[in-house]
Formats: structure tokens, C-alpha cells, sequence
């Protein structure tokens, strides 16, 4: 049987963590010690009162059956009473809040909810590859708007064409933004209000790590600002802020549209997240304050002994104000892609 894959898989390139993935295990393969700056998947353990929580709720059968759709009534509650501690931003749980497998899932589904084929998705680049292929996915058409070092890696709005804008329904922005670590300031967000609102176009705000924050620095949310609830949706992963990259525990918040056209999707794809992980995140969201202070000093500390030895090697950087990633210039005479797999092949 000659099976083909659906033109939208067989035009899609090699999800980029996957294939470094695949050279790592080659090389331990071959025996090489390797000191892993891969995908962000932090290597300090998940906090013990949350595993507690998690082994106390996986006792209960009442868990053990199909969760609702949207998320766990407490959980969505948890999540607003959170946002409104850490961001005095006031949500409805009902119809403002959905629990989500993993923040991936969420922005992966929410093209399907917004865009029809030829509607067009923005979306910052370099940036989450996930972004440009639910674009896809959806049949919407993916563009690129570039982060550039003279803009301090925000997006130039005003440089997008007149007429991409006019038909773009979507625009997925990060910030703490990864890769580059740059921050977004208030009057950045003000203007991406104004321009949701001006084109009719959904912010779709990657808000991962706005908890991985250095030097006393605080990020903003998006829905901080006037106006910004009714253009965008905000997605937000317990992974980053708690070491529970492997748990598939996130949400979204913000329009009751938006969120309620994510919530129809998911309805129809996936069964919801485990309650028993729900209910960890619950006690995660409301102790949020506990051990974070120190998980923030651990990648400090990295951040610094690693921008020492970029000093050394003589590389250009900008000193992260937040998140675990660092965004250097690689050696003249090579892409990022080339440094980093020679980076891998001939050190570790």
C-alpha cells in the first residue's frame, strides 16, 4: 500500500528541538558527556508540596475519570486569583479561564478557532516554532515579522504591509521573548492594543516566562493594559515557573471569545488535563511565592557564569533581564544552525 502524507506534513520542515534532539542522542551514543542548551526544560526538580499534591490527588478515585473539558472549576479559579495577586488583572473563571495540556497545545489549537484558509496568521521571528505551523495547519497563510537588535528585538508594526495586515486575523508576540531574552516595556504593549484593535486582529500573547525574571526586574502581562482583553488571549505554562516541563499543565486567559473559540476546539480534539495534575497546578498557583525566589537565584547564577564565559570568548550579547536562555552573535562564517551542531560535535 502506497500510504502519502497530507501535503501540510510532507511540506513541513523538521521541528527544529526534535532534530537536535536526535544529533544528541547520536553523540551519547558514541559515549560524549553532554552538557545539554537545548530546548528550555529546566533541570532543577519540581517543588516537593507540589508532587505531594499530586500523589494525594492520584489516590482519589474521583479522579481517575474523564475531566471536563475546560478545565477543573478550582483550577480556573486558582488561575484567576493568581493572575489578579501577581498582575492585579480580574478575571471571570467561567468564561475568561481554560485549563490547557501544556501551553503548546493551547497556541497549536487557537488558529483552527480564527483563521479560514487564506486568512493570514503574524508572528515574530526568530521565535517558537509552533507558531508558524499552526498557522499552517489551520490553512492560514504564516508571516514572518522579523526581531531585529536595532528595535531591541520588539516587532516593527508600522512595517508590516498595509495590505498583510488587512487580512491577518492572528499575531502571536513572546515576551520574556525566547529566544532573544528581550522585554517588552509598557509602550509596546499599549501600541499592540491599539493595533489589535485597529485591524481587528487577536493578540496571542506567549507569556511562558514572565516568572523567570532577573536583577529585580517584573514582566508584564499583556491584559495589564487597557483595552487588552477584549484583542487578545494570553497562554501560560506552569512548566517554566515550576519545573513541570513533563506534567502538560498550562491555560489560557482573556477575551471570553477567544478563549471560548479555543475552549470549542479543544472539545472536539482533546479530553481535557488530568485532574490529578489540575490539582497540583491548583496548590502550585496559590503557594507560587514558595521556593521561587530561589529556583530564580539558581538561573542567576548560571546566567552570569555563562555571560563570563561569552566575555572571555570575546562573543556580543545582551545580559538577560529574564528567562534561561542566552542570545549571542555566533563566529563570523556561521549560521547559528552550523555553530551549534559544531558547538555539539566537537565539545559536548
Amino acid at each position: 500500500m502506497d500510504l502519502k502524507w497530507a501535503k501540510r506534513i510532507a511540506d513541513l520542515p523538521p521541528y527544529l528541538f526534535a532534530e537536535i534532539d536526535a544529533k544528541k542522542n547520536e553523540m551519547r551514543a558514541k559515549g560524549m558527556e553532554i552538557i545539554d542548551l537545548g530546548v528550555g526544560d529546566p533541570d532543577i526538580p519540581t517543588p516537593d508540596f507540589i508532587i505531594e499534591a499530586l500523589k494525594k490527588a492520584a489516590d482519589d478515585p474521583k479522579n481517575h475519570r474523564y475531566p471536563s473539558y475546560e478545565g477543573m472549576p478550582a483550577y480556573r479559579e486558582a488561575v484567576t486569583e493568581w493572575y489578579k495577586e501577581r498582575f492585579d488583572v480580574s478575571l471571570n473563571p467561567a468564561t475568561e479561564a481554560v485549563a490547557l495540556i501544556g501551553s503548546k497545545e493551547g497556541i497549536a489549537h487557537t488558529p483552527l478557532a480564527f483563521l479560514d484558509p487564506g486568512d493570514v496568521g503574524l508572528y515574530t521571528d526568530p521565535g517558537y516554532p509552533v507558531y508558524p505551523t499552526s498557522i499552517s495547519f489551520a490553512g492560514g497563510i504564516a508571516h514572518a515579522v522579523p526581531l531585529l537588535k536595532e528595535n531591541g528585538f520588539l516587532p516593527d508594526l508600522d512595517a508590516i504591509p498595509e495590505d498583510v495586515k488587512q487580512k491577518a486575523k492572528i499575531f502571536f508576540v513572546n515576551y520574556p521573548n525566547n529566544p532573544t531574552t528581550a522585554v517588552a516595556d509598557a509602550d509596546f504593549y499599549k501600541r499592540l492594543v491599539e493595533f489589535g484593535q485597529k485591524y481587528n486582529i487577536l493578540i496571542c500573547h506567549d507569556a511562558a516566562y514572565t516568572e523567570i525574571a532577573y536583577d529585580a526586574y517584573e514582566p508584564f502581562s499583556f491584559l495589564q493594559f487597557d483595552g487588552a482583553k477584549e484583542v487578545g488571549i494570553e497562554f501560560h505554562s506552569l512548566s517554566k515557573t515550576f519545573n513541570m516541563t513533563g506534567w502538560r499543565i498550562g491555560f489560557a486567559v482573556g477575551s471570553p471569545k477567544a478563549v471560548g473559540g479555543l475552549g470549542k476546539i479543544k472539545t472536539n480534539i482533546d479530553s481535557g488535563a488530568f485532574q490529578a495534575v489540575q490539582a497540583a497546578g491548583i496548590e502550585a498557583l496559590k503557594h507560587y511565592k514558595l521556593g521561587l525566589e530561589d529556583r530564580k537565584k539558581i538561573f542567576q547564577e548560571r546566567r552570569d557564569i555563562f555571560c563570563k564565559g561569552l566575555d572571555e570568548a570575546g562573543l556580543n550579547y545582551e545580559k538577560p533581564k529574564a528567562t534561561f536562555y542566552i542570545w549571542f552573535e555566533v563566529p563570523e562564517g556561521l549560521t547559528s544552525k552550523e555553530f551549534s551542531a559544531k558547538l555539539l560535535t566537537d565539545t559536548g
